[in-house]
């Protein structure tokens, strides 16, 4: 009878070790799937970091590139209209240079006219067309370069000739104008052709 009772004690003890391995499987199971699941989770976040991450570094991108084409195309803009600037002085200086060699035989013709009646007619005319040809230089900004009596200056004067100075003061400086030099807002369009004492 004992061992009946033992051998049933047995078979209880093992059916509850059946069930408690069964029971420490379905835990381990269960925390398998928790931990399948917490992974899974942890991927998820991990995954939409990454996408975020992906995501900022393509506006900083993005934006860096919009910066630099909008940075080329200013640059670009303003290179065209200093372009278009510079042409628009370039054709008036241009004009201008052309209408020099007339305004020089204007001023010989005013030199050389004679003092008589008829002769102050044609004065009258020739200043006339003079003082306009002068308006337009002024509506330029051309203006005529003082040089006679001044110091040389190369960026101003251009020297054809050196003359022994009339008075020692005189040393190093303009003694003679041969053709009237002009600047155009601050650029020279023509020298000065001067004679310098020496």
């Amino acid at each position: 009878m004992s061992t009946e009772k033992d051998n049933k004690q047995e078979d209880v003890q093992e059916e509850q070790n059946t069930d408690n391995s069964v029971n420490n499987k379905d835990k381990k199971a269960d925390k398998k799937s928790k931990k399948k699941t917490k992974a899974k989770k942890e991927s998820k976040e991990e995954k939409m970091q990454r996408e975020f991450e992906e995501l900022t570094d393509k506006h900083a991108q993005l934006n860096d590139d919009y910066l630099r084409l909008f940075s080329e195309f200013d640059n670009f803009r303003k290179r065209k209209n200093k372009e278009v600037a510079d042409l628009y002085i370039t054709a008036g200086e241009k004009m201008i240079l052309a209408i020099l060699p007339t305004i020089d035989d204007f001023e010989r013709a005013l030199q050389h006219i004679g003092d008589s009646k008829e002769a102050q007619a044609h004065r009258e005319g020739l200043e006339l067309i003079y003082n306009k040809f002068l308006s337009i230089l002024k509506q330029n900004q051309v203006a005529e370069i003082d040089a006679k009596g001044k110091d040389f200056d190369t960026d101003f004067h251009e020297a054809i000739t050196r003359f022994p100075a009339p008075t020692e003061d005189m040393k190093g400086k303009v003694v003679d104008v041969t053709e009237k030099g002009y600047t155009m807002g601050d650029k020279v369009i023509r020298y000065a052709k001067v004679v310098v004492g020496e």
